[in-house]
């Protein structure tokens, strides 16, 4: 029997019509009874931003809640390559079909096609959205937008501005927030974290958050709750994400009710800044767009220590060309990030540490010029130099994998509900669209899909179609929440031990990188489980949290989020060791070609993995939401 709290509320009828008969089946709200309704949005980012920009603008009262002293500092601000659109400019064959299909084929068969499908619909309009807002996306010579290749893709379809595509997308979101805010439709909550999910009589009602500068315990409550709070990917510790990124909201939501899609599902982004030492608290992207201009290569021989200057052509391998003619240097994040892995484990790494490889752009800046690189790429190598002090328009850029995206999230269903009703997930923070690798370039369409174009129908699609008792923060509810809070602050705070929160948050990144990592098995995965639960449980015996609430305590919210982690590193863990397969990033060293690609097994393995809290002490139930492919039929991924 199906499960109903899975109900993925797939629409009927062909695929192109299901998003226009679903939104037109969706109940309205009238628009003078708008502003009886209130809303909290959780997260600033593009999906956050965008969403509370849509819904007062609306006319919805709206609360939006971020913890950092701006929303332009939210994440999504250091996007850079591009976001993808169907526009078909170029005229070389694109299409919302071919968009649809190489992001379900991208995501190796581990997506819902009815939710990619509607992505890569409102696609084009994301485009036109942006422009209308002044985004100063990059154009040719004649005025037209230009767009270039991205990794999965045989076409350009990726829309940018320099590198720096993130930040001017945010600053448009943005410019629309504050436009809600000065009309005082929405209410910004700068340097607020929330702690808690309050939910009463099983909806979602409203959150516990704290006030980060003075650490007053703050309730907030409303009729429905958006999260778009980002990824997971500093469970790691290190990550190209921002050291303030966490999973804490997406998991005290998970404790009331909300299942955990895919957990194990994260991407290796191939283009990243190598590892230096043990003083670094985060890794730099460069971006996927480099990989059209660059080459990449290591020496044919192992333990060639030669500058790159000195290696002929006929002595360097150009991996990636070798193995995959038809897509060459763009093959997608993950069959790179896999192949440079490979090569290094091979003994055939470049630089000190011997664990990267070369992005080289002689040939480009031959053909192109020096100008015409700089163009397009000047703000990426600038940030190279900075890091490095190796000058990449002299010497190839030295890069090597590194966590960045996770297409895991809380579970949701095509209305971007979860399975606390009330509850909606955006962007990042959910699971939907991508299946088990991320297409570059994709992760920006889908926040801003998600807060422009989809959340103002559903979310009034919900409040239209259900009864709302009047809740205030007066209720039980409320108070039973802020206690458990206070409480864990508490018991924090108490524990005055020998070691710091980052002692921990860096032992927890070695177990996740070496265990559940690039290259995952059975064992290790055991392993994994048991020494994560060990470190836990010396963590709260131990760690020292200095400080008291009342205040500015950077190291209490670290502490915070470090406990989440721990918890969810396990679950990641243990998502990885049910799933007997190989699919884009989730990779078990067990299930693999001859040729060293990812095995899936359909049969046993194409669902969504639906994680159900039952309790600190006991183990999660899985469900499964089974994936039906009517459209893109699984096949063996191949991009050669």
């Amino acid at each position: 029997m199906a499960d109903k709290k899975l109900d993925a509320k797939i629409p009927s009828g062909p695929i192109a019509e299901k998003w226009s008969n679903h939104k037109f089946n969706l109940k309205l709200v009238n628009p003078a009874n708008k502003r009886k309704y209130e809303i909290i949005v959780v997260g600033t980012g593009l999906a956050g931003a965008s969403a509370a920009a849509s819904l007062g603008e609306l006319g919805y009262k709206v609360k939006v809640f971020c913890f950092q002293d701006s929303p332009r500092r939210a994440h999504s601000i250091a996007a850079q390559g591009g976001i993808n659109a169907a526009k078909n400019y170029r005229n070389d064959g694109d299409s919302i079909y071919r968009l649809f299909y190489d992001t379900v084929k991208g995501g190796d068969y581990r997506a819902r096609e009815s939710n990619v499908y509607r992505l890569a619909e409102l696609s084009v309009d994301i485009i036109d959205q942006c422009v209308a807002q002044g985004v100063p996306f990059a154009r040719e010579y004649g005025g037209y937008l230009d767009n270039r290749s991205f990794g999965g893709a045989q076409v350009s379809r990726t829309f940018y501005a320099r590198g720096q595509t993130g930040q001017q997308l945010l600053l448009g979101a943005y410019s629309a927030l504050e436009r809600q805010i000065g009309l005082n439709q929405v209410e910004m909550f700068p340097r607020h974290e929330m702690l808690d999910l309050v939910v009463v009589n099983d909806k979602a009602r409203g959150i516990v958050a704290r006030d980060m500068i003075t650490g007053e315990i703050k309730k907030y409550a409303a009729d429905a709750v958006v999260l778009a709070t980002g990824g997971y990917g500093n469970v790691y510790f290190l990550s190209t994400n921002a050291k303030g990124s966490n999973v804490t909201a997406s998991w005290r939501a998970y404790k009331r009710g909300a299942y955990f899609g895919n957990p194990c599902y994260v991407q290796i982004h191939p283009t990243c800044i190598p590892v230096s030492g043990d003083y670094q608290s985060k890794l730099t992207l460069m971006s996927e767009s480099l990989r059209n201009d660059g080459k990449v290569w290591v020496p044919k021989k192992k333990g060639d220590s030669r500058p790159p200057g000195q290696i002929p052509e006929d002595e360097r391998d150009y991996y990636l060309e070798r193995r995959y003619p038809s897509f060459g240097n763009l093959v997608p994040r993950d069959v790179a990030s896999r192949a440079a892995k490979q090569v290094c484990d091979e003994g055939r790494g470049v630089g000190d540490s011997k664990m990267a490889v070369y992005l080289d752009f002689a040939d480009a800046i031959k053909r192109l010029g020096k100008h015409k690189i700089e163009e397009k790429y000047g703000n990426l190598f600038d940030m190279y130099f900075e890091i490095t002090n190796e000058n990449p328009y002299e010497v190839p850029m030295r890069i090597f994998p590194a966590v960045h995206y996770t297409m895991g999230g809380l579970w949701v269903d095509y209305n971007l509900m979860s399975t606390v009703p009330g509850l909606f997930v955006l962007g990042e923070a959910n699971f939907s669209d991508h299946g088990a690798n991320r297409l570059g370039a994709s992760a920006l369409m889908q926040g801003l899909a998600d807060g422009y174009f989809v959340i103002p129908y559903t979310i009034g699609g919900y409040l239209a179609s259900e009864s709302f008792e009047k809740v205030t923060t007066d209720n039980p509810e409320f108070k039973a929440v802020e206690n458990e809070v206070q409480e864990k602050i508490k018991k924090l705070l108490s524990v005055n031990g020998k070691n710091t929160v980052d002692h921990y948050h860096k032992k927890l990144g070695k177990i996740m990188w070496d265990k559940v990592g690039m290259g995952r098995n059975a064992a290790g995965l055991k392993e994994a489980i048991v020494e994560i639960k060990a470190l836990k449980e010396e963590f709260w015996q131990n760690v020292k949290v200095t400080g008291v609430n009342e205040e500015l305590n950077q190291t209490l919210e670290k502490a915070g989020r470090v406990a989440d982690f721990f918890e969810l590193g396990e679950l990641m863990a243990r998502d990885a060791l049910y799933r007997n397969e190989s699919c884009g990033g989730h990779f078990r060293e067990e299930y693999q070609t001859e040729e060293g690609e990812a095995m899936r097994d359909d049969e046993n393995f194409a669902y969504v993995a639906a994680f159900e809290y039952t309790g600190d002490n006991n183990e999660p139930v899985l469900h499964k939401e089974n994936l039906e492919f009517e459209y893109v039929k699984p096949s063996q991924r191949s991009y050669k």
